[in-house]
């Protein structure tokens, strides 16, 4: 016996064989879960809900100048609904530019939404990721994410089942930089916005937490996502629009993704 958990274990076996020998965040990986993603049905539908609302929060910021930026954009999804955002990663060559959330390259007040999908988790001090957010949005420009949640289910299949850190526990915001997909914490975006929810409007009164929303769980969790196999034969894959939206209800207790949005908003003067 390895002393490996059975759950760790089972789940990297059923990991794509798209994936073996690829190391995470090369341009061979991105390329792989991209064509992963075509030709996953329920994959490609949880992207494109994902990003339509990412893209919803930037078109609610008034006027129409500043940039729309995309953080760790990996396969650079969301160009196929607007070739116009500008991408970035830490990875050279996977996006437009090469940047870090702790040191924006972009002018003050020249970004109207920052968008970010399973980005926020991997950022190793998020404080500092708030504070140049605040720096470079424009007044009413909006932080979109699609972010882990901290459901029941979450908890057992990320804290259980995930090879990434979940650790709601965790005393500090911060952890060690590290491998950029490899170094993370998975409950951070529940840490942040509602256990140290008093912390955050202490830090940063002037962005406000305008939005959270359970995302459709059922249909990725059977897809495989992009990094395990399909459990869905493709054929039945329609059926799980339908599924998702019955099982709504249950989203409070099995929801594994969350959709949150902040805007910058005027400071409150403090007393």
């Amino acid at each position: 016996m390895s002393g490996e958990p059975s759950l760790a274990a089972a789940s990297r076996r059923l990991r794509d064989p798209a994936l073996r020998g690829l190391a995470p965040g090369t341009a061979a990986w991105f390329e792989a879960q991209r064509r992963m993603i075509a030709g996953k049905p329920l994959v490609r539908r949880c992207y494109d809900l994902w990003y339509r609302r990412l893209l919803e929060d930037a078109d609610s910021v008034p006027g129409a100048g500043g940039l729309i930026v995309e953080l760790g954009s990996g396969l650079s999804y969301i160009k196929r609904l607007r070739p116009e955002v500008v991408t970035t990663d830490v990875v050279a060559g996977a996006a437009d530019l090469v940047a870090d959330g702790r040191a924006l390259p972009f002018g003050d007040g020249t970004v109207r939404a920052l968008l970010l999908t399973h980005v926020f988790h991997h950022i190793p001090d998020v404080g500092r990721f708030l504070t140049e957010a605040r720096r470079v949005l424009a007044p009413g420009g909006v932080i979109g994410m699609v972010e882990e949640t901290h459901t029941p289910f979450a908890r057992f299949f990320f804290g259980r089942i995930h090879p990434e850190p979940y650790d709601d526990r965790a005393a500090r915001w911060e952890f060690p930089a590290g491998d950029p997909l490899g170094a993370a914490n998975q409950a951070l975006s529940w840490i942040v916005f509602f256990r140290d929810a008093a912390r955050f409007r202490e830090g940063w009164p002037d962005l406000a937490l305008e939005r959270r929303e359970y995302l459709p769980w059922l249909g990725y969790l059977l897809s495989g996502g992009v990094n395990l196999r399909s459990l869905v034969p493709r054929p039945l894959a329609p059926a799980f629009g339908a599924l998702d939206a019955l099982l709504r209800p249950c989203d409070r207790l099995c929801a594994i993704h969350w959709h949150l949005r902040l805007r910058k908003v005027a400071a409150v003067p403090r007393r």
